[in-house]
């Protein structure tokens, strides 16, 4: 039975008159549990992970956001109440489609969906589910990419090298991870820097459908793999393919606030020059610090100068000193053998960093 097709019938007028179904009808048997205001973001989470029509990472982003869901309003004692609100709901809106075996099929993958919340709640800490955040700025220094500066209404307790939920209204119920490019600022701003994949509608609509004045919502932040070992203080060699720029730039913004005797070398991987998007920001930070070197490495650009051609791995390996720690983030075919390449040539393997796979 196609539980994504009944889902997407639901929510086919917009997520908020189903949502208002769904909340009604929790209320009616369960006076006080929910908060109207929060029943549009669970409504949407919970339908679309029942429904099934994400990817792993985009399902681990959606149960981050509703362990902590679950948690901060203790609704773990009352699953069987709020699975059977939204089963009821997605039947009313969908009801063309609702079938016997349909509605089998849907109470079917609520059980999996409970058991997966469940886990998540054990593993969440306390702390809202989700926060607003203002696109202050939309820039898009090149066509596939563009950098959001965010204002959360509620501050981000984020550190450099994490991973953040993050969810527009226009895609609601579609959570994907993003990694700020910035320490901590006074200010509060968040910078994501977010490339539109072929195949990936929050991030195509992230790109080039999100305007500033527009809310994004920001879900708790969660390590990565990619954190800063602070003992003991090793150089760092960082090596960026993409937009995986974003988390190491803010490991170099993390050092600069704190200098600690470090050199950091980083290594920015793109395809031709056209496709730096950062190089302002890059170069403001080089001359800011003579600690700091960065270089770029061109894999299809045959105007580039010899010692700058080649992916960002080999490029990174020709800068390597056995007192380095390494960092590596980019796109999935970067990291595929990176890790293999790396021990291959001797780097030890506490000293090799990598994005861990965000999954369930």
């Amino acid at each position: 039975m196609n539980l994504t097709a009944a889902w997407e019938a639901a929510v086919d007028k917009g997520v908020d008159e189903s949502a208002d179904d769904f909340w009604c009808t929790l209320e009616d048997g369960r006076p006080g549990l929910l908060p109207e205001r929060d029943a549009p973001l669970l409504f949407a989470a919970l339908g679309r992970l029942t429904s099934g029509g994400d990817e792993p990472a985009g399902r681990a982003a959606l149960l981050t956001v509703l362990g902590r869901a679950y948690r901060r309003h203790g609704l773990l004692p009352h699953h069987a109440a709020v699975g059977e609100a939204l089963r009821a709901a997605v039947a009313r809106q969908a009801r063309a489609l609702w079938t016997p075996p349909l509605a089998d099929a849907w109470e079917r993958a609520g059980r999996r969906v409970a058991e997966a919340v469940r886990h998540a709640a054990d593993q969440a800490d306390d702390g809202p589910a989700w926060s607003p955040a203002e696109v202050i700025g939309h820039d898009r220094p090149c066509d596939t990419v563009a950098i959001l500066t965010v204002r959360p209404w509620r501050r981000l307790p984020h550190r450099p090298g994490q991973a953040v939920p993050v969810c527009t209204p226009r895609r609601p119920g579609r959570w994907r991870w993003l990694s700020p490019a910035n320490a901590p600022r006074p200010d509060g701003t968040v910078e994501l820097h977010v490339r539109a994949l072929a195949a990936g509608t929050v991030s195509h609509t992230l790109v080039h459908d999100v305007r500033p004045g527009e809310l994004l919502w920001l879900g708790p932040p969660r390590d990565a793999g990619l954190s800063l070992d602070q003992r003991p203080r090793r150089d760092l060699l960082l090596v960026a393919g993409g937009t995986g720029l974003a988390p190491l730039r803010a490991l170099v913004e993390q050092v600069a606030a704190a200098p600690d005797g470090r050199r950091v070398t980083l290594v920015v991987g793109v395809r031709s020059f056209a496709e730096l998007y950062d190089p302002i920001a890059l170069d403001r930070l080089q001359r800011a610090h003579d600690w700091l070197a960065v270089l770029p490495a061109f894999s299809h650009d045959p105007c580039a100068e010899p010692a700058e051609q080649g992916d960002a791995l080999t490029i990174a390996l020709n800068h390597h000193r056995p007192d380095h720690d390494l960092y590596v983030c980019g796109p999935p075919p970067m990291l595929a053998g990176a890790r293999l390449r790396l021990l291959a040539v001797g780097v030890p393997a506490d000293r090799i960093h990598l994005p861990y796979a965000m999954v369930p």
